[in-house]
């Protein structure tokens, strides 16, 4: 990086945006995170604070925070200022902005987003200004969190998702003598009723900010709200907090009963699995769940201003069955199977009737466009499960109401014109709705783009996590390496040649020599362009993240400027 050092601010006040040296940032922020990560399993908490200190002052960090901030989901939908940072210059002066004297957070944002229950969820918009200071600090206070963790909690976790959760799940649940009885935890407005006082006294982080951050109050239809408790959804650092303040359920859990009787079994079949705020407990019975272990429970929460929610919280017979995290568990005689949840279904068919009656006039190529990325996305979640009868059942509904759509269209076209026009066959496949894309230019060929065949989307068994594993720790360095590998080829699986440039630069992006994860978005550049020859071979091309791709367009721009 020219110019710039681990702390402080950038030496030469003049560096543009898209010259910072990434792959530096990155390494000096990870080198502190592992000492602080070493500093909290030795228990040196004034350590701990004073590299926090050092690393929520350092330019690596500031840019990193602006980095993402700028780059997620949210980068286009403003605070109450209205500010957005959308060009490089803005990007370098918001780093420059991150000082801890005078910083006052400005009130947040209230949207409201419908649930599938017909009730709303109410989200906190922070301003660019906070999410990056926000951003800054959950640089610092992650390592801590994420040592302390609960080995079994899975939810708003790096390098964790809800297919780690759900194998293990199954993991307890379909052994033979596992347990039949599961409580299915909710807790009531989770995020909206946490102790401020809890969070202040327990949380490693500087406590004047979180304190000033907590108490930042709320603008709702031009009227300003006291924030009294909660954290508030839709802050950078809100889930990690709700994380921390969940952290230490499980030991409480599985303290009640004593797990060393018998030859150290777990004779009461006591076992703990968290995502968020949604968690299941299992029990040799049902007297146990209900008289020893929710108890305790409630008792956890009482601490911290939390309550389990009467309307979800209930214990249930593995035979009956239960849905967690949008899937079924119930066992069958002696098999334990997991299926995508009857309301998963019902949801995702119900997007898809919307979505064609909604755009009755569109073109084909449109109404593809606007379903792939739905369908894959949902596959995709399901994949890990028995869900090929499932996959089955929607690509049928989907093919009748793509059916009518076509009918609807051309009411005075016999049933043979409209197939012929909108269905297809490729390979061994018939009926594939599919639409050919016009291509202008000289010498270069129709395309067609295809609707996603769910049927055609493998199953695959997942692999869970180790509980223990610290993204953070330099010691489980080698194991997420090879984990991040293995789930990449996985989701490249059926892609020959971006299998190839991939393994081509050994997963790494070229520009910040950093790992490409599958969860991650990236591009395609030629190293060539193709206005100067450049070809479409897997040779002259490479994959980059996107804000390296970037980078390297600003580069090449200004040097030919």
């Amino acid at each position: 990086m020219n110019g710039t050092r681990v702390s402080g601010a950038p030496i030469d006040q003049h560096l543009h945006w898209h010259d910072i040296n990434w792959a530096k940032c990155t390494c000096a922020v990870k080198r502190h995170q592992a000492r602080i990560v070493k500093a909290t399993q030795e228990g040196k908490w004034g350590k701990v604070k004073s590299l926090q200190h050092l690393l929520t002052r350092s330019f690596s960090a500031k840019a990193l925070a602006v980095k993402r901030v700028t780059e997620n989901r949210g980068k286009n939908t403003a605070g109450i200022d209205g500010t957005t940072w959308s060009t490089p210059a803005a990007k370098m002066k918001a780093v420059n902005s991150l000082k801890h004297n005078g910083y006052k957070p400005l009130p947040l944002k209230r949207v409201a987003i419908p649930k599938s229950n017909g009730k709303e969820r109410l989200l906190g918009i922070p301003t660019m200004k906070d999410r990056a200071m926000q951003a800054l600090h959950l640089l610092a206070l992650e390592p801590v969190s994420e040592t302390l963790a609960d080995s079994n909690s899975y939810g708003f976790r790096p390098a964790r998702s809800t297919a780690d959760a759900m194998e293990q799940c199954f993991k307890i649940l379909s052994q033979r003598g596992s347990a039949r009885w599961v409580l299915e935890g909710d807790i009531s407005a989770c995020f909206d009723d946490i102790k401020h006082e809890w969070l202040i006294d327990n949380v490693p982080t500087n406590k004047t900010i979180l304190g000033k951050w907590l108490k930042s109050g709320v603008i709702d239809k031009g009227n300003l709200f006291a924030t009294e408790k909660g954290t508030p959804q839709g802050g950078i650092i809100s889930p990690t907090l709700a994380n921390m303040t969940l952290d230490g359920l499980q030991k409480v859990v599985e303290g009640v009963i004593p797990r060393t009787t018998r030859r150290g079994q777990n004779v009461a079949k006591v076992n703990f699995v968290r995502y968020a705020d949604d968690f299941i407990i299992t029990g040799g019975s049902k007297e146990i769940l209900e008289n020893e272990i929710k108890p305790a429970v409630v008792e956890f929460f009482k601490s911290r201003g939390l309550t389990l929610s009467k309307e979800k919280t209930k214990i249930t017979h593995v035979t009956e069955g239960f849905d967690f995290l949008g899937q079924n568990v119930k066992r069958y005689g002696e098999k334990v199977l997991i299926k995508p949840s009857t309301k998963s279904v019902k949801s995702i068919k119900t997007k898809i009737r919307e979505i064609l009656n909604g755009n009755k006039q569109t073109t084909a190529e449109n109404l593809i466009r606007m379903l792939n990325p739905i369908l894959r996305g949902w596959a995709n979640y399901h994949k890990h499960i028995v869900s090929s009868k499932v996959f089955s059942s929607i690509d049928n509904f989907i093919w009748e109401q793509l059916w009518q759509w076509s009918k609807r269209r051309h009411p005075k076209k016999s049933s043979t014109w409209v197939k012929n026009k909108y269905f297809h066959t490729y390979g061994f496949r018939n009926w594939v709705f599919s639409a050919k894309i016009l291509k202008t230019g000289v010498n270069m060929p129709n395309k067609w783009l295809r609707l996603v065949n769910l049927t055609s989307i493998s199953i695959q068994r997942h692999i869970k996590i180790k509980g223990d594993a610290n993204p953070f720790d330099p010691t489980w360095e080698g194991y997420f390496d090879k984990r991040l590998m293995s789930l990449m080829k996985k989701s490249l699986k059926g892609k020959a040649k971006l299998t190839s440039i991939w393994k081509n630069q050994e997963g790494n992006c070229p520009i910040c020599n950093l790992k490409i994860a599958q969860d991650e978005k990236w591009d395609i550049h030629h190293k060539i362009r193709k206005v100067d020859g450049g070809s479409d071979n897997v040779t002259n091309l490479v994959m980059l993240h996107l804000n390296c791709h970037r980078q390297t367009h600003s580069q090449d721009y200004r040097m030919s400027s």
